[in-house]
């Protein structure tokens, strides 16, 4: 007994402890076309050219028409999963989660830029990956992630209303490229046309001009 609390009070000491490294990763797209990824959005976050990545979650998982007691929980460890198609460690995971009654959102991995996010985000692209809180969880293994959410403090059953539905997945970066206006064409350059040669006159029979 005592072994099982000490191992649950480390568990939710981790998830407090990492909870400040849950951040957004931005991802943005320089007038030059560069792309770079920063935790921290850039003065011009607002012009159109920025996406965050979804580190965190709470503001998908934590609506008013959960139990008072599960929307404390996930507001205070918001649980993201990132997945990818054809995965089936993704699939496993996502049915733990739905079987708990457990609030998420749901991170998609399908292109180059979503794999550079998750290599910013976790490390490196290995799939399922899950963070809870702070945690993060990488692979699927069902004693680990059952004894993080435990210690977190979700509900071993749903508890759930019914009717609720589970947040529909999203890009891991879904980037709004900024619109420009279309140049107006260019008016073609008009040339003054050459004067016609004047005809030959008597005294000036080659028509020489100076």
């Amino acid at each position: 007994m005592q072994t099982r609390i000490t191992l649950l009070g480390t568990l939710a000491l981790a998830l407090m402890g990492q909870a400040s490294m849950a951040q957004p990763v931005y991802k943005i797209v320089g007038p030059d076309g560069k792309v770079t990824f920063s935790d921290k959005p850039p003065a011009s976050a607002d012009k159109g050219n920025v996406a965050a990545t979804g580190a965190t979650s709470g503001a998908a998982t934590t609506g008013t028409d959960l139990p008072y007691e599960l929307r404390q929980v996930a507001s205070k460890y918001p649980v993201t999963l990132y997945t990818a198609a054809s995965c089936a460690p993704c699939d496993t995971g996502r049915s733990l989660l739905k079987s708990r009654g457990v609030p998420f959102a749901e991170r998609t991995v399908s292109t180059t830029e979503d794999l550079e996010a998750l290599q910013r985000l976790a490390g490196d692209n290995s799939l399922p990956y899950a963070t809870i809180g702070g945690q993060k969880l990488k692979g699927f293994s069902d004693l680990e992630w059952t004894q993080y959410l435990n210690a977190a403090g979700y509900p071993a059953t749903s508890t759930l209303p019914k009717g609720y539905r589970f947040a529909t997945p999203t890009p891991l970066v879904a980037v709004q490229k900024p619109t420009t206006q279309p140049k107006a064409a260019a008016k073609p350059i008009e040339v003054p046309a050459e004067p016609a040669p004047s005809a030959p006159s008597p005294s000036n029979p080659a028509g020489i001009t100076f």
